[in-house]
C-alpha cells in the first residue's frame, strides 16, 4: 500500500510548515487526489488517521476532494472527461488520450491553530 508512504509524506509535510509557522495543532487539512493520480483516497485516509496520534494532526478533520480525470483526444480535438487513463474517448471512442487533469495528489488547505 503505497498510500501508507504518502501519508508519512504529507505529514512530514505538516510538521515541516508547524515548526516554520509556530502552529502546533491543525483544525483541518484539505487534500487533492485526482482520480488519475493513481491514490485510492480511502487507503490514504486510513493511513493518514493511523499515523496522526501524537502529532499536529491528530485531531485534524480530512478532507479529500477527488477532481475527475481530464485528458486531451487526439483524434477529435476535444478535452474529454475519463475515469481511468485505460479509458477510450467518450466522444469518438479514439484510443490517443493525454491525460492533462486529475494526475495531482496535493495540500490545498490547511486551518491550523497555534494554541
Amino acid at each position: 500500500m503505497h498510500e501508507l508512504s504518502l501519508a508519512g509524506g504529507i505529514l512530514q509535510l505538516v510538521e515541516d510548515a508547524a515548526r516554520r509557522e509556530g502552529f502546533v495543532r491543525v483544525e483541518r487539512l484539505t487534500l487533492e487526489a485526482g482520480a488519475l493520480s493513481g491514490v485510492d483516497a480511502h487507503a490514504l485516509r486510513f493511513a493518514i488517521e493511523a499515523i496522526a496520534r501524537s502529532t499536529c494532526l491528530q485531531s485534524a478533520e480530512l478532507v479529500i476532494e477527488e477532481p475527475p480525470g481530464q485528458a486531451w483526444c487526439m483524434a477529435c480535438s476535444q478535452t474529454v472527461t475519463i475515469h481511468s487513463r485505460l479509458d477510450d474517448c467518450p466522444l469518438c471512442h479514439g484510443h490517443q488520450l493525454q491525460a492533462t487533469g486529475g494526475t495531482e495528489l496535493r495540500v490545498l488547505d490547511l486551518v491550523v491553530h497555534d494554541d
